[in-house]
């Protein structure tokens, strides 16, 4: 499997915003709405978030998208929210023809997706809840709510980076601060604080107990940005949902063990990691060395051959080389070939 291509197109909401989407792979679609700040460029040429959803794309159409006033997507002609996304996201899946589809909410899109499975039952396939909640209350506490709306306001370049902090705390200085940049980028700072303000005060949980799709709620126990507490409520109040825990601090999927995240999605989705099989790419697992299936492992995990040279204690060069060879040995020409390939191994055990 090589770095999935993506294409960028456009569609017009029900209120006349203009909303840029893009697809990747092939399959049955799995609509993934934004998380957070988004830019459908910008946020795609960081490996680590390309290296997350290679898999996915390798086994389903991944469709992602801009939300207003975010991103490539243009500004939404009124205030925004929990309807206002709903109906972006059912212009997204109208636009593509899409009549069922499964739902992937990671974040802030949580609730979003919560309110679209419960009130579209018919379209939703099956349902993936990572880091997300129900009530924007159990995120901080209101002083925190009001002290971080206030420094985004007023000092955006700082509260960029005091959210880097907050949803990568397992990044390297390099990634918070790229991080960070990509942020200020893809969105004004009345842009960001009218999108944190809406978290805060989003509440699905009289929806809860009308989602009918088969639901997976995913959450790492030491998440910083969304309390653990949050993704434990949502699986007990969804019938017949199943909670699955992770070990890890930072927020967003593709930092920390991606791999897990991943395998976990495509397990409960019913599709195995595309690609290959380790025979066919030219070797079985147990012909890389333990070095070598470290370095695959932080490979999958989005490191560069520095940050994994800083993990391991050994010099560039040396990480350089034993991602080349691994290369050899897996019979693939790119990175992302390998992070599927970790997939596939992980998933297999």
């Amino acid at each position: 499997m090589t770095t999935p291509s993506r294409q960028v197109r456009f569609c017009t909401a029900p209120g006349g915003g203009r909303i840029a989407y893009a697809t990747a792979g092939a399959g049955r679609a799995l609509l993934v709405p934004p998380a957070w700040i988004s830019h459908l460029e910008l946020f795609w040429q960081d490996p680590a978030l390309r290296a997350f959803f290679a898999p996915l794309a390798g086994a389903r159409t991944v469709v992602q998208y801009d939300r207003p006033g975010s991103g490539l997507s243009g500004p939404w002609p009124g205030p925004q929210g929990l309807d206002t996304d709903v109906d972006v996201l059912a212009a997204v899946a109208d636009q593509l023809g899409l009549e069922t589809f499964d739902l992937l909410g990671i974040s802030l899109a949580a609730p979003v997706s919560v309110a679209f499975a419960a009130r579209f039952p018919q379209r939703v396939g099956r349902l993936v809840l990572y880091g997300g909640y129900a009530d924007g209350a159990q995120i901080a506490s209101p002083p925190v709510r009001a002290a971080m709306l206030d420094m985004i306001r007023a000092h955006w370049g700082l509260g960029s980076e005091v959210l880097a902090d907050v949803f990568l705390p397992e990044g390297t200085t390099e990634t918070k601060a790229h991080f960070a940049g990509l942020q200020r980028e893809a969105a004004s700072a009345q842009s960001a604080t009218d999108m944190l303000a809406q978290c805060y005060e989003v509440q699905v949980g009289d929806l809860l107990a009308h989602v009918v799709a088969p639901t997976l709620v995913v959450h790492r126990r030491n998440d910083r940005a969304i309390p653990y507490r949050a993704g434990r409520d949502l699986a007990a109040r969804i019938p017949g949902a199943r909670l699955m825990s992770l070990p890890g601090r930072s927020h967003f999927p593709y930092v920390g063990d991606a791999a897990a995240v991943v395998r976990a999605i495509l397990e409960f989705l019913g599709d195995p990691p595309a690609g290959p099989s380790p025979a066919g790419a030219g070797g079985r697992p147990g012909e890389l060395t333990a070095r070598q299936l470290q370095v695959a492992a932080l490979v999958a995990d989005g490191m560069t051959n520095r940050q994994i040279a800083e993990r391991l204690s050994i010099e560039e060069r040396s990480a350089e080389g034993h991602v080349e060879r691994i290369r050899h040995r897996l019979g693939v020409t790119s990175r992302a070939q390998i992070a599927a390939w970790w997939a596939r191994r992980s998933s297999a055990r």
